[in-house]
């Protein structure tokens, strides 16, 4: 499948790392340009383009960038990819730590991925946002190994959802639907099951027990 990956770092790289592995054909980009990711390239096999080519024929192309990063993508940024493109969108909205207050999350109250939507102009289904990233790397296992590992996907496309969640799959990992992307404040920081490692059954105890207030460490 021809993948494409906005953001190289860890999640992003780790990404490159396992889907490269599998067989994938991934192109990788960030913000400073392909030459600084020749390493990863070399490493991995993968392509190193211009952000405004990574999604080029992708079948899934992966955001995973900064919030406050997000309205300086590209403009037209899926306009080359395939038809049905699903858009995995890994970002957590940090506003104290990172992001700054952004109005679209905190005063008309969308979902960070619900805004980011809005910013790409392209339905995006939210996973690996509370997934550590060297997990990618370690704790993939086998589909019915009793320490396989949960993860949960949001979102309102679900031809996308499905692709996401097969892939997930592939990776080494079951999922969880955690419904539309406007209920994907459960999966939010500070949620219990952000950065949570657990089976399908924790995960969707997790995800239940989530209230939409958010902490006050991630309030702008």
């Amino acid at each position: 499948m021809k993948i494409g990956i906005i953001g190289a770092g860890n999640i992003g790289g780790n990404l490159t790392r396992r889907l490269t592995s599998l067989g994938h054909d991934v192109s990788v980009a960030n913000s400073r340009g392909p030459q600084t990711l020749t390493q990863l390239a070399e490493e991995t096999g993968a392509t190193a383009v211009r952000a405004e080519d990574a999604a080029r024929d992708a079948e899934i192309v992966v955001v995973t960038v900064p919030v406050k990063a997000v309205p300086n993508l590209p403009s037209g940024l899926l306009d080359g990819a395939a038809e049905g493109v699903a858009v995995i969108d890994t970002g957590n909205y940090y506003p104290k730590q990172r992001d700054g207050r952004i109005a679209g999350i905190e005063d008309e109250g969308l979902t960070e991925s619900r805004w980011t939507e809005r910013q790409i102009g392209h339905p995006v289904i939210k996973a690996f946002n509370g997934t550590f990233a060297h997990d990618l790397l370690d704790r993939a296992r086998p589909a019915g190994s009793p320490d396989r590992l949960a993860l949960p996907v949001a979102g309102d496309d679900q031809a996308a959802k499905r692709k996401v969640r097969a892939l997930i799959e592939e990776l080494g990992f079951d999922t969880v639907d955690a419904g539309g992307l406007d209920d994907s404040w459960r999966q939010q920081p500070g949620s219990p099951v952000y950065g949570m490692r657990g089976n399908a059954a924790e995960i969707t105890e997790a995800l239940a027990a989530a209230t939409p207030e958010r902490e006050p460490e991630f309030r702008g």
